[in-house]
C-alpha cells in the first residue's frame, strides 16, 4: 500500500525535491562549502533516482499521460495545475535530472565565490526544467518555460568565464524573451476563445484556420528562439563563448530541447493544418541551418563557439524530423535531441577541461595533446566520432531515422541533408586532428595533466550512454512509440 501511494506521487516527490534542496542550502552556513556541495550532490542524486523510478515504472503499452496527479484547481478560472508524463517527456526528465549531477560535480573546484548561490541557482532551474517537462497546462507551462531564463541569466551574467559575460547574458535573456512575448498573446487568446488552458481538452477542439495559423506564429516565434533556428541563433554562440562550463553543459543539453519538446507537445497536436501549411519554411530553414552553420562551424577560432554552431547545424535535423509527420522522423528527432544532449555536454566538458588548465579556448594554442594527455585525447575521439553520427553511437540512430522519414516525403531534401553529414564530419575530424594530433606546444605550455579521476568519472557515464543508444536503440524508441503515435493521431 506504502509503495502504490509512493508510485502515485512520484512526480509530486519530483517535484518537491529540488524546492527542499533549495531550502536546505539557504539554512546551511556560507562558509561550509564542502558540505553544500555534497548536500547538492546528494539533492541531484536523488531526483535522478527517482526519474529512474518513473522510469521503471513507465508502461510503454499506452499513449495516455501517465502519474497524473492535480496539485490544485482554481475554479473561478477553470485553472487546473495538473502534472504527468508520455513517452517522451519521461526521456527529458531522466536527462534534465542526469546532466545536473554532471553540472554540480564539474563545479566541484571551478566556483570561487558566492558558491551556495551558485548551487540555489541550479537546484531552481532544476525545478523550472522538471515543471516544464510535466505541467499539462499552457499557462504553467509558458511560466515556468520562461522561468528558466533567470537562473541561467545569473548563472552566466555572475559566474561567466570572461568579461563579456553581462553583454551575453543579456542577449540571451532579452533574445529568448522576446521570442516569447507573442507566445504569450496566443495563450491568452486561446484562454478567452476556449475558455481553458488544460491541454487535455484543447486537444478534443478545433480552430479556425486563420486563428491556427496566428497560434502557430506566436508559438513558433518562441520555440524558434530556444532551439535556435536560423536566423535566431545569434544569442547561442555568445552564451556558449562567456557561460561556465556546467552553464554550457545544461544550456546545450537541456535549454535548446525545449524548443524542440514545445514543438512536439504543443504545436503539432493542437495546430495540425498550420504545422502542415508552414511545413517547407520549417524545412528551408533547417536546411539553411544545416549547411549555414556547418560552414560557420569551419571559421571559428574558440573551441566553445566551434560547438555552439555545431549545435545549430544538428537541431536543423531535430526540426526536419519533428516536422516529416511520421514515426521514423519524429522518434529520430527526439533520439537525436537525446544524443545530441550527451555529445555536446561530453564536448563542452573537454573544453572545460582544457580551460582549467591553460585558460584559454583558442583553437591555436593547443596541438599535440595525444603525447601528453592520452586518456582525453581518446574520449575526445570517441565523442568527435559520435558528434558525426558514426555507426555504433546515439546520433547514428538519431540521423539515420529522421533521413528514413525525410525520404519518405522528400528525396531532394534528404540528399541535402546528407551534405550536412559530410559537413560534420569535416569540423569534427579538422577540430580533433587540430588539438590531438601535430607537434606539442611546449613555447606555450609548460604544465600538461592528464585526467583527473573526477574528471575521468564525468566523461566515462556519458561514453557508456552514447554506446547503450546506438548500440541498443530499442530501449529508448519503444517508451516513446506509442506517445508518437498518439501525435500523428491529431494530425490525420
Amino acid at each position: 500500500m506504502i509503495l502504490f501511494s509512493i508510485s502515485e506521487n512520484l512526480l509530486l516527490i519530483l517535484s518537491a525535491l529540488p524546492l527542499l534542496g533549495v531550502w536546505g542550502l539557504i539554512l546551511l552556513p556560507e562558509e561550509e562549502k564542502h558540505i553544500c556541495l555534497i548536500f547538492t550532490l546528494f539533492i541531484t542524486c536523488l531526483i535522478f533516482l527517482v526519474t529512474i523510478f518513473l522510469w521503471i515504472l513507465f508502461d510503454p503499452t499506452t499513449s495516455f499521460f501517465q502519474f497524473n496527479k492535480v496539485l490544485f484547481y482554481f475554479s473561478t478560472l477553470n485553472f487546473y495545475y495538473i502534472i504527468g508524463i508520455d513517452g517522451i517527456s519521461l526521456f527529458f526528465l531522466v536527462l534534465t535530472s542526469f546532466l545536473i549531477i554532471l553540472c554540480v560535480i564539474v563545479s566541484w573546484q571551478s566556483i570561487q565565490f558566492y558558491l551556495k548561490e551558485y548551487l540555489i541557482a541550479f537546484l531552481i532551474l532544476e525545478f523550472c526544467l522538471i515543471q516544464v517537462f510535466c505541467v499539462l497546462d499552457l499557462l504553467l507551462f509558458y511560466i515556468f518555460f520562461e522561468s528558466v531564463l533567470i537562473p541561467m541569466f545569473l548563472i552566466v551574467g555572475v559566474w561567466g568565464s570572461r568579461v563579456r559575460k553581462i553583454r551575453a547574458a543579456y542577449q540571451f535573456f532579452l533574445y529568448t524573451l522576446l521570442g516569447s512575448v507573442l507566445m504569450l498573446i496566443g495563450i491568452i487568446f486561446i484562454y478567452f476563445t476556449k475558455g481553458s488552458f488544460d491541454l487535455h481538452i484543447l486537444s478534443l477542439v478545433n480552430f479556425s484556420t486563420f486563428c491556427e495559423i496566428f497560434l502557430w506564429l506566436s508559438f513558433f516565434a518562441s520555440f524558434a528562439v530556444k532551439i535556435p533556428m536560423v536566423p535566431f541563433h545569434i544569442w547561442l554562440p555568445e552564451a556558449h563563448a562567456e557561460a561556465p562550463t556546467a552553464g554550457s553543459v545544461i544550456l546545450a543539453g537541456i535549454l535548446l530541447k525545449l524548443g524542440g519538446y514545445g514543438f512536439l507537445r504543443f504545436s503539432l497536436p493542437l495546430f495540425p493544418f498550420a504545422s502542415i501549411y508552414f511545413t517547407p519554411v520549417i524545412f528551408l530553414l533547417s536546411l539553411i541551418a544545416i549547411i549555414y552553420a556547418s560552414l560557420s562551424t569551419l571559421r571559428q577560432v574558440d573551441l566553445k563557439k566551434i560547438i555552439a554552431y555545431s549545435s545549430v547545424s544538428h537541431m536543423g535535423f531535430v526540426t526536419i524530423g519533428i516536422f516529416s509527420f511520421n514515426s521514423q522522423g519524429i522518434e529520430g528527432s527526439v533520439i537525436l535531441m537525446l544524443s545530441h544532449a550527451l555529445v555536446s555536454s561530453a564536448l563542452f566538458l573537454c573544453v572545460g577541461i582544457l580551460y582549467d588548465r591553460h585558460k584559454t579556448r583558442i583553437i591555436k594554442y593547443f596541438s599535440g595533446l595525444v603525447y601528453v594527455m592520452p586518456i582525453f585525447t581518446i574520449f575526445l575521439l570517441f565523442f568527435s566520432f559520435s558528434n558525426i553520427g558514426f555507426p555504433g553511437t546515439s546520433s547514428f540512430i538519431g540521423e539515420i531515422l529522421v533521413l528514413f522519414g525525410c525520404i519518405k516525403i522528400n528525396i531532394a531534401l534528404s540528399v541535402f541533408m546528407t551534405v550536412g553529414v559530410v559537413l560534420s564530419a569535416c569540423y569534427s575530424i579538422w577540430l580533433l586532428n587540430r588539438i590531438s594530433f601535430g607537434t606539442l606546444k611546449i613555447h606555450y605550455y609548460f604544465f600538461f595533466q592528464d585526467l583527473s579521476r573526477r574528471e575521468f568519472w564525468l566523461l566515462f557515464p556519458l561514453l557508456l550512454l552514447i554506446l547503450w543508444m546506438g548500440l541498443y536503440p530499442t530501449s529508448f524508441i519503444s517508451e516513446i512509440h506509442f506517445s508518437t503515435l498518439n501525435l500523428l493521431e491529431h494530425l490525420k
